[in-house]
């Protein structure tokens, strides 16, 4: 199946749910009535000397992959890049040195490559986190409320999970889940305590197996958490869950019909940030599992998401 109709059929899964899915009591947010910043209220003075201190060995980590005009994404999604000389056609020159420079254009969508996706991305009948609803703050011109610019530097203290270490593969398969048990296990086995306020990312092995071999298969589908590690994970008040894969959820999902259901728990429900496409394997590949974690997001008014390279310092 390609990745068209594979990730069309998903999409249309998507709309199915939220027309069909049994209408839920809206829980206003824990942090206010006004709030929109979820669980970024966690970023403190003290938990971030606390995330300081695990920077041991001087090294960083880029956790954003390099994406271009080829990085596949859920469709419509792509970018297209010019690189441009404004005003310098025929040998013009604009300064009174003998200068010449490059600017660019780009237009793109900013759920490619590695993202965060922002408290406005995926709701349920109609309403997102905080019980906002997608008629007061969903504008062609960007998000009146929930807008990724709103969200302060995420700082903390993150972790990483081997997957592909709890289940004996170099890497896991599409519409292959971990479940909260799985979660908890691998934890455990690998030392790893999840803590309120951790920034917890998965390595499932399937970036590095797929993205730059099989490009199709990467986008078509991706092993993930199943609903109920992510309702385990909100109930630890985690900061953000993310993944070496696109969708962090599984593809295809694990209960027909509720693709990407574990963005409605964490984002909806409990105001968790989703970070997709993380570049795990290096920290994995180094023995790393905890780390400074140190995101500060390009600041455009009203976007639902933002590609993002934030960095693991050790």
């Amino acid at each position: 199946m390609t990745i068209w109709k594979t990730l069309t059929a998903t999409a249309v899964g998507m709309t199915f749910l939220a027309g069909t899915a049994l209408a839920q009591e809206c829980q206003p947010s824990k942090w206010g009535a006004d709030d929109e910043i979820g669980s970024a209220n966690l970023v403190t003075p003290e938990r971030t000397l606390e995330a300081s201190k695990l920077i041991k060995q001087g090294k960083s980590v880029p956790l954003g992959i390099v994406i271009d005009s080829t990085t596949p994404a859920f469709p419509p999604r792509g970018l297209s890049l010019q690189v441009v000389q404004p005003n310098q056609q025929g040998g013009q020159k604009l300064f009174a040195f003998n200068g010449n420079y490059n600017d660019d254009l780009m237009q793109l969508w900013l759920g490619i490559g590695s993202q965060i996706d922002g408290l406005g991305h995926l709701g349920e009948n109609g309403l997102y986190y905080n019980c906002l609803d997608e008629k007061e703050i969903s504008q062609i011109t960007g998000l009146t409320k929930l807008g990724t610019h709103n969200i302060p530097p995420l700082v903390g203290r993150g972790v990483v999970i081997d997957m592909t270490k709890h289940f004996g593969v170099e890497a896991l398969e599409a519409g292959q889940y971990f479940t909260a048990k799985d979660i908890q296990d691998a934890s455990k086995a690998q030392g790893v305590e999840i803590r309120e306020g951790d920034i917890v990312l998965f390595y499932t092995g399937w970036t590095d197996a797929k993205l730059e071999s099989d490009p199709m298969a990467w986008a078509s589908g991706e092993p993930g958490t199943s609903e109920d590690a992510a309702e385990w994970l909100a109930s630890q008040n985690v900061m953000a869950v993310g993944a070496d894969t696109w969708g962090v959820d599984v593809v295809p999902p694990e209960k027909e019909g509720r693709p990407f259901y574990g963005h409605v728990v964490l984002l909806k429900n409990h105001g968790i940030y989703i970070l997709e496409t993380m570049n795990t394997g290096p920290l994995v590949r180094d023995g790393v599992t905890e780390f400074m974690f140190v995101l500060g997001q390009a600041r455009v008014r009203g976007t639902v998401q933002m590609i993002i390279n934030p960095v693991a310092l050790y």
